[in-house]
Parts: C-alpha cells; sequence; structure tokens
C-alpha cells in the first residue's frame, strides 16, 4: 500500500471516529497524562517514566449508557496492570471480522463512568489506535500503557471501534477495585 493511501485511510479513520463519538468529552486534565512510549502493535508494552499526578473527576460518576451504533468489533477480554508509578497498561482482546483495509477494528478506548476516554496521546483518535487489519488473526489482543485513570475513578468501560462500523459491540465494565470479573482481570498495587 503506498503511503498516500494509508495517510488517506488513517485521516478518514480518525474522522469517522470523531463523527461516531458525537460531541467531544470533558478532556483529562493535561497534569493527569504522561509521555508514554508510542503504541505499537506488541503486545506487551514498558512501563511509562514520569508519573503522573491524576485530578480528580469533574463531576459526578454516572453510568455509561450502551453505545448506539452498528458496530460489530467486540471486546471479549480485559487485563488491567497498575505499574508501579500508578498508571496502567490495558491489554485488549478485540473480535472484528476483519476483512482487510477496507473494514477493519481500528482502535479502542478506556472510558470514565462520566464518558471521558483516557488516552497517553491526546492527538490519537482512541485509547489505542490499531494501524491495520488483523484478518488472519482474530480475536487479537493489543497493550496500552500510561493510562492514568483519575483519582477516585474506580470503574472503567473498555469499547472497540471499527473503520466502517464505528462503536456498537460488546463492551466490558472492568471494576478496578476487584481481581475479576465478567471479561476482566484486574491487577492492582497495594
Amino acid at each position: 500500500m503506498n503511503r498516500n493511501r494509508y495517510l488517506l485511510l488513517l485521516a478518514l479513520s480518525s474522522l469517522l471516529a470523531l463523527v461516531a463519538c458525537g460531541p467531544a468529552p470533558a478532556a483529562v486534565p493535561p497534569s493527569a497524562t504522561t509521555s508514554a512510549l508510542p503504541p505499537t502493535e506488541a503486545t506487551s508494552a514498558l512501563p511509562p517514566t514520569e508519573t503522573p499526578s491524576a485530578a480528580p473527576p469533574s463531576e459526578a460518576p454516572s453510568p455509561i449508557p450502551p453505545t448506539q451504533g452498528e458496530g460489530n468489533a467486540d471486546v471479549l477480554h480485559v487485563r488491567a496492570m497498575q505499574a508501579q508509578g500508578g498508571t496502567w497498561t490495558f491489554h485488549v482482546t478485540v473480535q472484528h471480522a476483519d476483512t482487510g483495509w477496507e473494514d477493519y477494528a481500528d482502535g479502542w478506548d478506556v472510558l470514565t463512568p462520566n464518558g471521558t476516554v483516557l488516552k497517553p496521546d491526546p492527538k490519537s483518535p482512541f485509547t489505542r489506535l490499531l494501524l491495520h487489519p488483523h484478518e488472519n488473526e482474530q480475536p487479537f489482543t493489543r497493550s496500552q500503557s500510561g493510562i492514568a485513570i483519575p483519582t477516585g475513578v474506580t470503574q472503567v468501560h473498555v469499547r472497540a471501534h471499527d473503520l466502517v462500523d464505528g462503536y456498537g459491540g460488546r463492551e466490558v465494565l472492568v471494576d478496578l477495585t476487584v481481581r475479576s470479573g465478567d471479561g476482566f482481570e484486574v491487577q492492582a498495587r497495594p
């Protein structure tokens, strides 16, 4: 694939993500982000080198309604691991009937109860951007480190996005105060 087509697909993916999400949720304060290693397709990632100072949530948590849309990228399992500095690494297993560059799961998000998408890279359209189709690797697991969860947030939603249909597949609600639950495992630091 030539570079111009790749850039066009990436731009379209970002535009579709913005349209599918509706109005932008409140951003995580700069103090709650960290400079992490850029996302890679590796299934393990190095922990970030900085320790974020998470700010308290600006509004009381409320349940996130199920994502509206026709999306069929399903989150099957989430493993959340807290690093020594307090940030988190999420290992997310996604299933989607990727057919190639024209239709594939192109990202996943970690959201707070008030709908804020937590992203180590504020310029990224997702918590974890997926840069290519996985038509021969289903389901697949990809990881993202350096996710700063604001103080007081004990539950997060994890959802996947597909290039054509957006959000709408199976989501997993992760309770960070327990070791495991329906579709998730948690390794929090004491």
